[in-house]
């Protein structure tokens, strides 16, 4: 067998649509508010207004000093900036007002968007990437998008206003001290220039460390119990704690520079006005400009610095915000399920057989050997039938390809003699309810749990299944039982399996896939199983995998699984009879005792003395000290029936 796997050769299914290539940087932000751009433009008037409202009260505050040096009426022009001071108030609460509902509808959206992408993945492109890593995508990315996505567009939009507003006006003010503060300015933004790109880094290394940080805590949540029992409590935290220490690390490496851009921002700022209050207080002493002049200049000057450093808190934000929005597209490059170009609504058939490989191959990763190969498998549309195999057959892959989880490589799997790859995913798992090996319990009420394959269920069918299962004396004492909300402390590894049983007969489904659905059973709870499954048989295809000998023994059909092959079907009579490998597994895996018929004869036991029993030490001196005749007789073939037999078994030598 080659080692690798070439593109499809032949008729694979239909390729996903192609994705196209997200954008990058500012478009990519750009691209989450498009939706929003209606409330984005009035946050914007609003924000335009407010600043118009700032720009207008310097002037009006130099009429005002001006009226007072020339002894004229004061109220015509208090009341002028009276208002310019309350509509700034007023325009700016509105701004804000708005922009905080703007930021959560696109959190909102962006977040409904991520979701749905995700739980529409296919699942194998879902396990590359570690579950709380893209929880921390849809909660952390999303804040830092809104931040970036609505204040930050409207407040650099306002603060470049005022920055160019103050400008014009200082230049008309005064020339002079508009170059001076020009000068200041125009060192500031470049020395923040220079810290930008660094900042843009550090923001994506963040928020990169979070990610990681909850993708490694989620997988010890999710093992807490063998981290538990294996003594690694403070192994495992260390292992988390390293990660965020990291995550702070580089949370605080944005910091320093996002503060470090503040203090130039600031510093310079000062500096460019105690510069301008100087060169101003000599133009006085000269009578170039008035003191009204000055203290309006003053005041543009002291506005700049309010514009220039939310210029630079937003493009701050802007960079987290790209990052964060970087880091949202990549969910949207994570390839979906999607139909068949030439899907089919499938009228019903009545065709012996349900399902059938046809030579069918299949692999996960196209550098690595294939996990199926050649595989040609029947499956009636009524009765049980049982896979069986060593660890790495390909038998759960059976239940993937079926799910369409995996779509084929090559060769064809037939459903009720239709190409799968022809059904709707909806008309095809419609037909299927698929019991997982780990069982897990949902997020909602016991009603929930049962009813989630078929949802009009009426509770006594609810009930109906619990007593098939055994689970009806749990809850039959309970007020409001099937409201009961369900969680994985309170129902053990058994009652989660015979939930999931319960759920699986409710659906009343035409094939029943069962993954090792029996495996923390106990004998008397499995024998009720057994006994749904055989009903269930009786009015559809039921397909287990099992290790156990109890599980496949009365199956109409035992398929042998081998490297990705179905080696051998038959029923356990006759692949005890005729095939090496499962009696390698009957025996070998322990999942039941070899029938007698196929045992070798055992070897004669050697005794040295005819008439005692096997027994030595302790037992045998109390056996000849208190018993005799008749007596020790029996004793010697009750301990003969309780000896462990001693007779060494030859390893088998095929390989796994």
């Amino acid at each position: 067998m080659s080692t690798s796997l070439a593109a499809p050769p032949g008729a694979p299914p239909a390729p996903a649509p192609e994705q196209p290539e997200a954008p990058s940087g500012l478009r990519l932000l750009l691209a989450f508010l498009g939706p929003h751009r209606k409330t984005l433009a009035v946050g914007l008037v609003f924000g335009i207004g407010s600043a118009a409202a700032g720009l207008a009260l310097p002037l009006s505050i130099k009429s005002v000093l001006d009226t007072l040096g020339n002894d004229k009426p004061i109220m015509g022009v208090i009341l002028p900036t009276l208002v310019l001071v309350v509509a700034a108030a007023l325009l700016g609460y509105g701004q804000g007002m708005l922009l905080g509902r703007l930021g959560e509808r696109v959190v909102f959206s962006t977040r409904a968007g991520m979701i749905d992408r995700l739980v529409r993945a296919r699942t194998t492109a879902l396990s590359r990437h570690p579950s709380g890593e893209l929880v921390a995508r849809v909660t952390s990315d999303s804040t830092l998008l809104r931040r970036a996505a609505a204040s930050s567009m409207v407040q650099l939009t306002r603060s470049v206003i005022m920055l160019l507003g103050s400008i014009i006006l200082m230049l008309v003010l005064s020339p002079l001290l508009l170059l001076v503060t020009a000068a200041g300015i125009s060192g500031i933004f470049v020395l923040v220039g220079m810290l930008m790109p660094k900042l843009g880094k550090a923001n994506e290394q963040a928020q990169g460390a979070v990610g990681r940080l909850g993708g490694t805590l989620d997988s010890v949540l999710r093992a807490i119990k063998t981290v538990k029992a294996s003594r690694s409590e403070e192994r495992e935290a260390a292992r988390v704690v390293a990660e965020a220490e990291e995550a702070a690390v580089q949370g605080v490496r944005a910091a320093k520079i996002q503060t470090l851009s503040g203090v130039v921002a600031g510093a310079g700022s000062q500096l460019a006005i105690m510069i301008v209050l100087a060169i101003g207080a000599w133009q006085i002493s000269e009578d170039v400009i008035t003191v009204s002049v000055l203290v309006a200049f003053l005041l543009y000057a002291l506005q700049l610095v309010d514009p220039v450093t939310q210029t630079i808190d937003a493009v701050a934000e802007l960079q987290g915000g790209m990052a964060a929005a970087a880091r949202i597209a990549e969910i949207d490059q994570i390839e979906s399920e999607f139909d068949s170009p030439d899907a089919i609504a499938v009228p019903t058939s009545r065709a012996p057989n349900i399902v059938e490989f046809r030579d069918v191959l299949a692999t996960y990763d196209y550098s690595k050997p294939p996990v199926v190969s050649h595989l040609n498998l029947v499956i009636p549309r009524f009765g049980h039938t049982a896979i069986v195999g060593p660890s790495g057959a390909g038998k759960t892959t059976i239940f993937t390809m079926l799910l369409r989880f995996l779509d084929i490589h090559a060769g064809e799997l037939f459903v009720e003699g239709v190409p799968a790859r022809r059904w709707s995913l909806d008309q095809l798992r419609n037909k299927i309810v698929y019991v997982e090996q780990d069982t897990p319990l949902l997020p909602g009420s016991l009603r929930y749990n049962l009813s989630y394959f078929r949802q009009e269920a009426t509770d006594g069918e609810i009930w109906e299944a619990l007593r098939r299962v055994r689970l009806d004396r749990k809850f039959a004492n309970v007020q409001g039982a099937l409201d009961t909300e369900l969680t994985a402390t309170t129902m053990s590894g058994g009652e989660r399996q015979r939930i999931a049983l319960a759920r699986a007969l409710i659906a009343r489904p035409e094939i029943l896939l069962l993954d090792e659905a029996t495996a923390q059973l106990d004998g008397i709870t499995e024998a009720a199983v057994q006994d749904c499954i055989k009903a269930a048989g009786e009015n559809g295809a039921v397909v287990t995998i099992a290790h156990r000998l109890s599980t496949v023994i009365d199956a109409q059909q035992i398929v042998v699984m081998e490297k990705g092959r179905a080696r051998a079907a038959g029923t356990h009579q006759e692949l005890m009879a005729r095939d090496e490998l499962y009696r390698d597994l009957i025996a070998a895996l322990k999942i039941g005792p070899a029938q007698p018929q196929y045992q070798p004869p055992p070897s004669p036991v050697q005794r040295t003395v005819p008439d005692e029993a096997p027994l030595s030490g302790l037992g045998s001196i109390v056996v000849r000290g208190f018993f005799s005749g008749r007596r020790r007789a029996a004793v010697r073939e009750a301990a003969s029936w309780m000896a462990v037999p001693t007779r060494p078994v030859a390893p088998s030598r095929r390989r796994y």
